[in-house]
């Protein structure tokens, strides 16, 4: 796969999928109307844009990272060439996952949604589920020894500094 499609790809994955998960879900869920804090503490909200905040550009470094160092996309049918681990990949190996449920309870802090909360909550899980059993065997069986040395290096879940 060539830069440019790989690029193209990846951007409408991006629509795609995240777009879905933590763009029209949540506002299906919430409606993205602003309910009253959780517990009447105002600055609760705070937390939740600055979870969206720092999960936004997190998404997009590591969307693009596959596209123009990966050579393909996250979507398993269009995996990538060369295993990514460069940007937020040198500190953590799920920025994209964190970074989406990052938005994804951000928003339900932000709106003060209990609904929305939970359904980060059911993400996060889905995420660790999926991890665990597809992407880590397949990215094993793909990769190799290389990925190995990834994995000794760097964390699933906990951001090393």
């Amino acid at each position: 796969m060539t830069q440019p499609s790989a690029a193209l790809a990846t951007a409408m994955f991006l629509c795609i999928a995240p777009g879905t998960i933590a763009g029209i879900i949540p506002w299906w869920i919430s409606g993205w109307i602003v309910q009253p804090p959780f517990f009447g503490f105002g600055p609760i909200r705070w937390l939740g844009a600055l979870l969206i905040a720092a999960g936004i550009p997190v998404l997009l470094d590591s969307f693009g990272r596959f596209a123009l160092e990966g050579l393909g996309t996250p979507a398993p049918v269009l995996p990538t060439q060369h295993l990514v681990i460069k940007g937020f990949y040198r500190y953590v190996r799920n920025p994209m996952y964190l970074a989406v449920a990052s938005v994804v309870i951000g928003q339900g802090l932000w709106f003060g949604s209990a609904s929305l909360l939970a359904y980060g909550a059911l993400l996060w899980l889905g995420f660790y589920v999926f991890v665990i059993a597809y992407e880590e065997p397949t990215l094993r069986k793909t990769y190799g020894a290389e990925y190995e040395a990834f994995c000794s290096r760097v964390h699933r879940w906990m951001p090393r500094v």
